[in-house]
This record gives C-alpha cells, sequence and structure tokens, in this order.
C-alpha cells in the first residue's frame, strides 16, 4: 500500500475478512455455500437450456425467465467463487480495482433482476388484462427496447457512485464480509463520504419504490381482471401463471430492502449476522428460483421431462 499521508492509505490490496468469529467453521460452512452454488449453476443453465430446446416457449414470458436465469448466473458467479476460495483455501486478499469491479457485477446486475421481475409483472399484466393484443404489444422490438432502457437505467444510476467511491482516502483495507460491498466500504473511508451515502440510498429507494409500485399497480390490475372472469377455472388458469413470479417477487423484495437496513442503520447485531443477511440476497434468489418455476411451471416440467428422454434416446 502506499501512504498518501500518515493517516490516509490508499491500498493496492483489500482484505476480505470473511464471516468473522467464524473462520474456524468455514470447511463446515462452505458445504451449504457450495450445494447452494451448484443448485443456481444448474438449475438456470436447465432453464436455459430447456427454453432453447423447446420451441413452444418461444414467447415473451420465456424470454423474459431467460433474463432472470441469466442475471442470476452473473449475481452469484460475481460473489461465490470469492467466498469459497475464502473458505477452502484462506484467500482472503482482493485487489483495490478487482473489488470494484466484483462490487459494480453485483450492485448493477441486483437492479438488472429487480428490473426483469418488473418486466414479468408487465408481462403477466399484459396477457391476462390485454390478452387480444398480447402478441402486438409485446413485439421483439419492443421487449429490446425495454431491456436496454432496464440496462441502461442500471448503468446510469450505479456506475457514477462507483466512480466517486473509487477516488475516496481510505484509513483501513480490511473488509469485514465475504465480497465487496459498497456500503461496507465507505465505512472505510477517511474522508468525507455524505455525498456517497446520500447518493446510494437514494438510488436504491428510487430503484426499488419505482420497480414495487409498477408491480403492485400491476397485480391489482391482474386482480381485478381475474375477478371479473366468470369461469373458476380460468381463475385458476390465470393465477396459477402468476404464483411462481409472487414467490420470487415476495423473497427478493424482503431479502433486499432488509440487507440494505440491517447494514446501514443497526449497530448492534452480531458482525456474523451482518454478513449472512447481506449474502443472503446474492445466494438464495439464484438458486431458489430456477427451483420455483422448475416446480410451479407446467411447461418447464415438461421441457424438462423431454429432454431427460432425448437424454435416454440418445445414450
Amino acid at each position: 500500500m502506499t501512504a498518501s499521508n500518515s493517516s490516509i492509505l490508499r491500498p493496492e490490496i483489500f482484505i476480505l475478512v470473511g464471516i468473522p468469529g467464524l473462520q474456524p467453521w468455514y470447511p463446515w460452512i462452505s458445504i451449504p455455500f457450495t450445494i447452494v452454488y451448484l443448485v443456481a449453476l444448474v438449475g438456470n443453465f436447465l432453464i436455459l437450456l430447456i427454453i432453447r430446446i423447446e420451441q413452444s416457449l418461444h414467447e415473451p414470458m420465456y424470454f423474459f425467465l431467460c433474463m432472470l436465469a441469466a442475471v442470476d448466473l452473473v449475481l452469484c458467479t460475481a460473489a461465490l467463487p470469492k467466498m469459497l476460495a475464502i473458505f477452502w483455501f484462506g484467500i482472503n486478499t482482493i485487489i483495490f480495482e478487482c473489488c470494484f469491479i466484483q462490487m459494480t457485477f453485483v450492485h448493477i446486475f441486483t437492479v438488472l433482476e429487480t428490473s426483469v421481475l418488473v418486466l414479468m409483472a408487465y408481462d403477466r399484466y399484459v396477457a391476462i388484462c390485454k390478452p387480444l393484443y398480447y402478441s402486438t404489444i409485446l413485439t421483439k422490438s419492443f421487449i429490446v427496447k425495454l431491456v436496454l432502457l432496464c440496462l441502461v437505467r442500471a448503468v446510469v444510476l450505479f456506475i457514477p457512485q462507483f466512480l466517486l467511491a473509487s477516488r475516496l482516502p481510505f484509513c483501513s483495507s480490511v473488509i469485514p464480509y465475504c465480497f465487496c460491498d459498497y456500503s461496507t466500504l465507505l465505512k472505510l473511508a477517511c474522508g468525507d463520504t455524505t455525498v456517497n451515502s446520500i447518493y446510494s440510498l437514494i438510488a436504491a429507494l428510487l430503484v426499488t419504490g419505482v420497480d414495487i409500485t409498477f408491480i403492485i399497480f400491476s397485480y391489482a390490475m391482474i386482480l381485478r381482471a381475474v375477478q371479473r372472469l366468470r369461469s373458476l377455472e380460468a381463475r385458476r388458469k390465470a393465477i396459477n401463471t402468476c404464483v411462481p413470479h409472487l414467490y420470487v417477487i415476495l423473497y427478493f423484495y424482503t431479502a433486499v430492502p432488509f440487507s440494505i437496513l440491517v447494514n446501514r442503520f443497526s449497530k448492534s447485531l452480531a458482525a456474523e449476522f451482518h454478513t449472512l443477511v447481506a449474502s443472503s440476497y446474492i445466494l438464495i434468489p439464484p438458486a431458489l428460483n430456477p427451483l420455483v418455476y422448475g416446480l410451479r411451471t407446467k411447461e418447464i416440467r415438461q421441457g424438462f421431462s423431454k429432454l431427460v428422454k432425448r437424454g435416454k434416446i440418445s445414450s
């Protein structure tokens, strides 16, 4: 590290503590982390493969599901390999630039995840409330525009805060987490981080607030449309197409805000609890999402069965 003066340091590397106080248990802790990572990898790759092969699934709903699977793969891979390197081999250092790259991927793809959930809610709204116009509204060109808008939003909102943070002087290079987290990194800075903190909080609240509002509005309209259906069977089918999405929304929009609030405002909780909570929205949704859609979506189950049968025939 090179010192800019006697008290302010510019670290070349950061040291990731991992889970403070639980170092002797790392071999055992690594087992559930490894299982979760493997489930996320296998589950999301299967979702992508099934939808790619099955022609009947080449619809907007499943395109958005593919997006969710791809985002989940990047999100968990941005953090999990480094976590496992800490647990297995004790490799707990990370280069300054790599720390910011990891942090950028984690935050941007978290925003992309919530964006995809919004797109999926919009897809269900159009499918149930405006079924006759579904194919004319959700055209390929319109979907591409929506995806690009989501990507631009994530980049425009969050890249500036990382550039600002990268120029801060740091008094410590020890991060008490398994991965590089923005709010934790700010606590290591020596300079005034008021602007950084306010900007990041406003950006996070703006994203979650707008997205949750849109999702609630979409499902309020869906429920109103479902209530107007005369057939109980039609109501059941309409609701069943939304159930997997509602499960995913419920967990994601509980885990992420809770993690943000715990990390920012709670000083009385144990450090290991902070770390586990912060890791939860990176670990659990990527593993949970393919399981939810695989078990609750009939078309995905059928596609998986066909995939297995084709494998048996070819063997």
